[in-house]
């Protein structure tokens, strides 16, 4: 960047004066908050959001410098649920994406679905399973989305990221009601919960060293409706005399003698 596109020393001030107010405005909003899901909180949490990126934008452009924090940006956050408190219907949204990672493959499995149906020679040309949207029109014909999720690298697909909303509504829609226009109507208000896979996730792992292992015993301190349970330990110990008694009651009983001979080989 050159020194005449670059920002003023005072355009930066501004935008680190931009962020304190934004700051006053946000600390206002939540001490006066009247729920859970506040759109007075919300609003100033996007104006912090944006204050401290342009304030991170100027600073960085000005003085080769960025900020220790981050602030998520407004589009990743949804906004506050003004959906019914008693949904009587909702929809399920999901998105998969898929890279076609291997052509031949899918055209190969396309191929097959096809010549169930097909008096002719399979991989003719002419055929829907000789093109690659073809061939991915015959597959999700086929296969239910769920199906082709955990049998994609099976078809030539590799994963990319997906998301799964759940939206609230106050009755289900008439048959054929939004067949037009499925996705037209979404409102990330009505959103009751969303879950994202991504491999930007993975990053999170990588401060991880070992996973941890969550055994039986260790579950039992998390479960709210175990009582007379004061001690884990006590726990363990019961476990293991249990295993005990029950050795000492097959016992010698039980026991085969050994045979000398097979002893000394």
């Amino acid at each position: 960047m050159s020194d005449a596109a670059q920002p003023t020393a005072a355009e930066v001030r501004a935008a680190a004066e931009a962020v304190k107010t934004a700051l006053d405005r946000h600390l206002a909003a939540v001490e006066r908050r009247t729920g859970e899901d506040d759109p007075a909180v919300y609003e100033a949490f996007n104006q912090l959001a944006a204050a401290a990126e342009a304030y991170d934008e100027l600073l960085y452009d000005r003085y080769d410098e960025v900020t220790p924090f981050e602030i998520p940006a407004a589009e990743d956050s949804l906004p506050p649920y003004a959906g019914p408190e008693e949904p009587n219907a909702l929809s399920v949204l999901i998105r998969r994406d898929y890279a076609v990672a291997e052509p031949q493959r899918l055209l190969a499995q396309a191929q097959r679905v096809e010549s169930a149906d097909y008096d002719g020679p399979v991989g003719a040309d002419t055929r829907a399973s000789g093109t690659i949207h073809g061939a991915l029109g015959l597959l999700f014909g086929e296969f239910e989305p769920d199906e082709i999720a955990s049998r994609h690298k099976e078809f030539g697909l590799e994963e990319g990221d997906s998301t799964l909303w759940v939206l609230a509504a106050e009755e289900p829609a008439e048959p054929g009601e939004w067949l037009e226009t499925p996705f037209e109507q979404l409102d990330p208000q009505r959103v009751v919960c969303r879950f994202d896979v991504s491999s930007v996730f993975d990053d999170d792992l990588d401060d991880i060293d070992e996973p941890r292992r969550i055994t039986a015993i260790e579950r039992i301190e998390d479960i709210e409706d175990v009582e007379d349970v004061e001690d884990i330990d006590e726990v363990e110990d019961d476990v293991e005399d249990d295993l005990d008694a029950d050795l000492d009651e097959d016992g010698d009983d039980n026991l085969e003698p050994l045979d000398a001979d097979r002893v000394d080989r």
